[in-house]
């Protein structure tokens, strides 16, 4: 019986029309969405106003087994939609012209299946979206995760032009089967129709979190260049998203004994150093002025002088523990209005990320 299972499941795997675990080339498209109904745009602007959101995948602070100390890996469709209405509310007070999200899930197992995306855009005023997937596979096969599809998304209240997903360094610290099903981070690069505009581009990442290597250095030349580029094209653009790295200056980057679940033990080598892997879980000593290029060369929504303050830390892994740090960013080669930067701290029960806004002048 057990033989009949496996090779059904061979056949299932090397016939099936998708494959057992998706990969991507360096740049392909995005998915482009378009809400149920649409809302009116704004025919003119003189300023609009971005939004980035890491928004975990629509389970607000439930305890997930990644993270949290928890221990759940699937959700009911009642505690996704309640989450997911939550977000919308916080989204349509806010009023954001352009979303830059992390953290999407469309056709997950542990969501239930949801397309956030979709979802998203038939809830809210925002009218179109692109979205690019850094996790996709049939079946993860650990922890009970099973199917997955999540990603980074742009909503807009004006149409999206193009969407383009570039392939961003896998992690180097993984053995080939582990890096096969882990996940794959993107840049997602689109450009917006905005009335009398014809070069705006809006721009989202999430870095890698737990590597042990330089892959989130990569990570971020890479968004670095993506800016630059079309920097010197002359394009105009807002760019964020959670860049998993802390401000320069900031005065507190070991977060070991605030993370740490019950029973866990960090500092037990003899040099100190935590043993538990990456920088997200132990300390940011390595990486204190790793955006540093970012805000030498762009405006920020939250000025640098500001964004080392406790009114703009905006991740804590646990509910029970207030903000934190700071891993959440808006840059843009376009005047950012002065004291227009928010960090939206309210939204303490919606994600393990604060949403920060901005206003930003068009040419």
């Amino acid at each position: 019986m057990i033989n009949r299972i496996v090779f059904l499941a061979m056949l299932f795997i090397v016939f099936s029309c998708e494959p057992l675990v998706t990969t991507f080339d360096g740049v392909e498209n995005a998915v482009l969405y378009e809400a149920k109904h649409l809302t009116g745009a704004p025919e003119s602007a003189d300023t609009i106003k971005v939004m980035t959101w890491n928004v975990r995948f629509g389970i607000g602070r439930l305890p997930f087994f990644g993270d949290s100390c928890g221990d759940r890996s699937v959700f009911t469709e009642g505690e996704v939609l309640s989450a997911l209405e939550l977000i919308a509310v916080e989204i349509d007070a806010v009023d954001p012209d352009i979303i830059l999200l992390q953290e999407v899930d469309r056709e997950s197992k542990r969501t239930q299946y949801i397309d956030q995306v979709q979802w998203l855009l038939n809830h809210t005023g925002m009218n179109y979206a692109a979205y690019a997937s850094m996790w996709k596979a049939q079946v993860i096969p650990s922890d009970g995760i099973g199917r997955i599809d999540a990603g980074n998304a742009v909503l807009s209240k004006w149409k999206i032009e193009s969407g383009e997903r570039i392939q961003l360094p896998l992690r180097g610290d993984q053995d080939g089967l582990t890096q096969l099903f882990y996940l794959q981070r993107n840049v997602l690069k689109t450009q917006i129709i905005i009335p009398d505009q014809d070069n705006f581009y809006a721009i989202v990442t999430h870095s890698t979190a737990f590597a042990t290597d330089n892959t989130k250095q990569k990570h971020i030349d890479m968004f670095l260049a993506e800016l630059d580029e079309l920097n010197s094209e002359n394009n105009v653009f807002v760019a964020g998203g959670d860049l998993n790295s802390i401000p320069p200056g900031a005065p507190v980057y070991d977060f070991c004994l605030t993370d740490a679940c019950s029973g866990d033990e960090y500092h037990t080598g003899a040099d100190g150093i935590p043993h538990k892997e990456g920088s997200y879980f132990n300390n940011f000593d390595n990486e204190r002025d790793l955006l540093s290029p970012l805000y030498d060369e762009y405006n920020s929504a939250i000025p640098l002088s500001l964004a080392i303050t406790g009114d703009h830390l905006t991740h804590s892994t646990e509910s029970s523990i207030p903000w934190d740090r700071k891993l959440d960013y808006i840059f843009s080669n376009l005047e950012v209005v002065e004291n227009s930067g928010q960090t939206h701290q309210s939204a303490h029960m919606l994600s393990d990320h604060a949403p920060v806004t901005c206003l930003v002048t068009l040419p």
